[in-house]
């Protein structure tokens, strides 16, 4: 199946045409082709701010008027620590060449970032970005938050892992379907006021998951915040990164590649 989308960027005013390549018999979202079961949410953008154009990021959180974000690819990755106004790294760690780096979470004085296939984790102290230590976990890593108990990390399937926080050892999993449907490629997450946000890779859409049942709550559709462009080849530039101030209820997004940081308001269509 080819979907084909017109979209007019609104930031540039040009009209593109996007080409999205989709598995047999599934939907975009990785399940099968389905009326979605879970209300759909617009979007207001609040804000714009500038984000690094070579950025690959896989993991995005926000701490004491800061992003923190982990970036990807081999030989390209790093931890930062990024001004919001500016996008401005005002410091940061280079990662080993061997590693692809992914999720990133922060957990009391500490950051804990995940890699996509190397089976290990890396934790920091969070002030000087020190290597404190490293953890192992079966399968891939990509996205990672926690509920203020519980690690909450995706690995590309429909099913989120629940870890001990202080010794990483694995306490459950948590299936997450649309109404009776499961939801695949779930990536970089975040805990927002009681629910879990998951970016869908290769999609406009994040959706919000009850951390109890697993079920699909709500769909926000970020279409047309930036061009959606997924090839199986090459999936660059697409949706992933989200990081939320509870102080301020403040909700950034951003994508890969982006050159662009957005501040969001959730709304009713």
């Amino acid at each position: 199946m080819v979907c084909l989308m017109l979209r007019t960027l609104e930031w540039t005013g040009v009209l593109s045409l996007i080409v999205l390549i989709c598995l047999p018999g599934h939907a975009p979202g990785g399940q099968p082709a389905a009326r979605d079961e879970a209300p759909v949410y617009g979007y207001r953008v609040v804000n714009a701010y500038p984000h690094d154009p070579k950025a690959f990021t896989q993991g995005l959180l926000y701490r004491n008027g800061f992003l923190y974000e982990s970036t990807g690819r081999r030989g390209l990755s790093s931890l930062r620590k990024v001004r919001i106004e500016t996008g401005a790294v005002v410091q940061e760690r280079r990662i080993e060449a061997g590693y692809w780096a992914e999720g990133l979470t922060d957990w009391k004085e500490r950051l804990i970032q995940l890699t996509w296939q190397s089976n290990v984790a890396f934790v920091y102290d969070l002030a000087a970005f020190d290597l404190q230590r490293k953890f192992r976990y079966p399968g891939q890593g990509w996205g990672l938050t926690h509920d203020g108990t519980r690690l909450i990390m995706s690995d590309g399937s429909h099913h989120l892992r629940l870890l001990d926080p202080e010794s990483f050892r694995e306490l459950g999993r948590l299936a997450v379907k649309d109404g009776g449907l499961p939801v695949g490629r779930l990536n970089e997450l975040e805990y927002v006021k009681g629910e879990i946000y998951a970016n869908v890779w290769c999609t406009d859409r994040i959706a919000r998951i009850s951390p109890v049942s697993g079920q699909v709550l709500g769909w926000i559709d970020l279409t047309g915040l930036l061009p959606l462009v997924c090839n199986p080849g090459e999936p660059d530039a697409v949706l992933n990164g989200i990081a939320y101030d509870a102080e301020n209820d403040r909700l950034f997004v951003t994508g890969k590649l982006w050159p662009r940081l957005f501040e969001i308001e959730v709304i009713h269509r």
